[in-house]
């Protein structure tokens, strides 16, 4: 059974920072590309940064700069930390993880920036 868990979501004021981790169970994790999506109420939820097994990431242009994924396959987790969060950061952020034509989400964790 695939499991992607996220934690680390809160509330957190505008300028601070938080580390989401995602601990991905039922998946040869270390071959498969991750990411963080995050999704607004009401709107589509949109790429965060991704991770490919072998390491290379991407960022969206709002998280260039500020967020940083990073993965320990020993551990089976990827990480999101962010940092100089914004008010406009405030959304549900998932978990993704992919392997061909396999797709699998995580449960989402809230992440509210308080002005």
């Amino acid at each position: 059974q695939v499991q992607l868990v996220e934690s680390g979501g809160g509330l957190v004021q505008a300028g601070g920072s938080l580390r989401l981790s995602c601990a991905a169970s039922g998946i040869g994790f270390s071959i498969w590309d991750m990411g963080w999506y995050r999704q607004v109420l009401g709107k589509q939820r949109e790429l965060v940064a991704t991770i490919s097994a072998g390491g290379i990431t991407n960022y969206a242009d709002s998280a260039k700069g500020r967020f940083t994924i990073s993965r320990d396959n020993a551990k089976n987790t990827v990480y999101l930390q962010m940092n100089s969060l914004k008010p406009e950061d405030t959304a549900v952020y998932y978990c993704n993880g992919e392997f061909r034509s396999l797709r699998y989400w995580g449960q989402g964790t809230q992440v509210t920036v308080s002005s």
